[in-house]
């Protein structure tokens, strides 16, 4: 999976379709990301105990990876290519200008 926690996404397809936003949470064994602020459901929480709040909270659901596209700051939307630098290190690198992401 080429998507890591920390990316700057965008949704290529769905009800949430261009919306940008934070991967915060990468599930490889699913194949799906965890977006800030997109694909929200509201969940109906009952209060346990004196620590959390009874009531109804936003929680941000899974999503499948093929959905969203990673966000090249000069670019947009692209893929992620890897390149090997003269020391041996792989770095993921902007398919459409080469930048590092």
């Amino acid at each position: 999976m080429r998507i890591h926690k920390g990316d700057r996404v965008q949704v290529m397809s769905g009800k949430e379709r261009g919306k940008t936003g934070e991967v915060i949470r990468a599930l490889p064994a699913e194949n799906k990301v965890i977006v800030a602020g997109v694909n929200i459901a509201k969940r109906h929480t009952r209060a346990t105990g004196a620590m959390t709040q009874a009531g109804i909270i936003d929680k941000d659901m899974p999503m499948p990876v093929a959905a969203v596209a990673l966000v090249c700051s000069k670019d947009g939307p692209t893929r992620a290519a890897y390149r090997i630098d003269d020391d041996g290190a792989k770095r993921r690198v902007c398919a459409k200008c080469g930048e590092d992401l």
